[in-house]
């Protein structure tokens, strides 16, 4: 296992941040770490980076345990926190240069990073001249620069424009190809196009950990319709893929169907043939951000 977290708690004086959490992340998983703010994961991050100790459990990284084998940990992981921390009065080039030396990492390689993360137009420049999301590309630059097993990524994408976060997750999917990555971030969207797994915490316990092809693959569909007439049960039960109905109020029903097609059409048919209006029709998939609320809410 390229991370394997193991019944880790964390306590702040009286305060549980973390409750015997447990997971594992294979080799080559790219896994979205989501929670609402203030769920643990930042703390988590800090513990698996060894910039932190846990009040108990024990976290190992490439099969190195952080208490005991800090540096290699840190050695085989490429850390984004949160708050990226640059110094933004150096160049660019300077600045992976900089932490080239740290790494002891051959000037060469310097080159090949800022191609590949797509800071070459901008590489001349001094930090305090960039976006932010050219920023994030340096803190990334900076995290993969001693070609790490495991990225960790700790909301990466926080406060970027849309053309930027499009930018970001292309480069996150990349590097992910050959590296494990844990991705935290508090929005779906985000997991749902980067990751090919997610774990949801909330008030510090893990409450799930899917993955993303299963979760589309058993989507289900729900429709709420209000109908101008009030019908029985027993029509009702007659449209397709029908996994339940419930009569929410009168004329208006709660319909969910165990389909990823969409089944609107399908419910205009029903009212036509048994000579009903639509007065209002609503649909939604029972995606990650319903499961988001479900655990959350």
């Amino acid at each position: 296992m390229s991370i394997e977290v193991k019944n880790i708690t964390k306590l702040y004086g009286e305060q549980k941040v973390l409750d015997t959490v447990s997971f594992t992340i294979k080799k080559g998983e790219i896994v979205g770490f989501l929670g609402p703010n203030g769920a643990g994961k930042s703390t988590l991050m800090k513990i698996l980076t060894g910039y932190i100790k846990a009040t108990k459990g024990v976290v190992f990284v490439n099969n190195f345990a952080v208490t005991t084998h800090k540096i290699d940990v840190q050695k085989s992981i490429g850390y984004l926190p949160e708050h990226n921390p640059l110094y933004v009065e150096m160049y660019v080039k300077e600045y992976l240069q900089f932490n080239a030396a740290i790494h002891k990492i051959p000037k060469e390689e310097i080159p090949k990073i800022i191609e590949k993360v797509g800071l070459t137009q901008e590489a001349h420049k001094k930090i305090n001249q960039l976006s932010k999301g050219y920023r994030q590309r340096v803190g990334l630059a900076v995290a993969l620069l001693h070609n790490p097993e495991v990225l960790i990524l700790d909301e990466p994408t926080t406060g970027l424009d849309p053309n930027q976060l499009v930018e970001i997750r292309g480069l996150i999917k990349e590097v992910g190809k050959d590296k494990t990555v844990l991705f935290s971030t508090h929005i779906m969207q985000e997991v749902e196009a980067v990751c090919d797994r997610v774990i949801l915490i909330n008030k510090g316990k893990i409450v799930a950990d899917k993955n993303l092809k299963e979760l589309k693959k058993n989507q289900e569909q729900v429709i709420e319709v209000e109908f101008d007439f009030k019908i029985e049960r027993q029509f009702i039960l007659t449209i397709p893929h029908l996994k339940s109905a419930n009569n929410v109020h009168n004329t208006s029903w709660v319909l969910t169907f165990d389909t990823e097609n969409d089944m609107r059409p399908v419910v205009f048919d029903f009212a036509h043939e048994n000579g009903l209006k639509i007065l209002n029709l609503t649909a939604q998939n029972k995606n990650l951000e319903s499961l988001f609320r479900e655990f959350t809410s």
